[in-house]
């Protein structure tokens, strides 16, 4: 089987709502996804993402991220979600979208790349301190609905 990463594309969306959906569950946290295939096209300059796609056109998997700035280290890509479906994962697809957005980032002279894990997500964090990845237990999210 062959998988293309490429960015994602508006066409794209309905097939992402429902990894994202997919996501949540994995996340333990369904009741905080509130994001939809119209809100994502009203929105889509913010929304950027590299997917995994099968020959036959399905997406199975996803790197949403976007470009920030941290005051302590200047321009950085932030990895927002990095998801594969359970049945394709351990066929390096998520090493393949991750580092597609670290190169991304390099191309862009950033000078750091930052994600979360979920601090239960022990596969995951194998995984990126496989990559190099530092994790620490110092800061977390602070989330503020508007």
């Amino acid at each position: 089987m062959n998988i293309r990463i490429r960015a994602a594309e508006a066409a794209d969306f309905e097939q992402i709502i429902r990894l994202i959906r997919e996501f949540t569950s994995f996340e333990q946290r369904p009741e905080q996804m509130c994001n939809s295939v119209e809100k994502m096209t009203d929105e889509k300059e913010f929304f950027h993402c590299f997917i995994a796609e099968t020959d036959a056109g399905e997406i199975i998997g996803y790197a949403a991220w976007f470009f920030c700035y941290y005051t302590w280290s200047g321009k950085a890509i932030h990895l927002d979600d990095l998801y594969v479906q359970p049945e394709y994962r351990g066929k390096g697809i998520g090493t393949k979208l991750i580092y597609k957005v670290l190169e991304l980032g390099k191309a862009n002279n950033c000078n750091r790349a930052r994600w979360q894990v979920a601090k239960w997500n022990k596969p995951a964090i194998d995984f990126y301190q496989k990559l190099g990845a530092k994790i620490n237990d110092v800061d977390w999210n602070c989330d503020l609905i508007l």
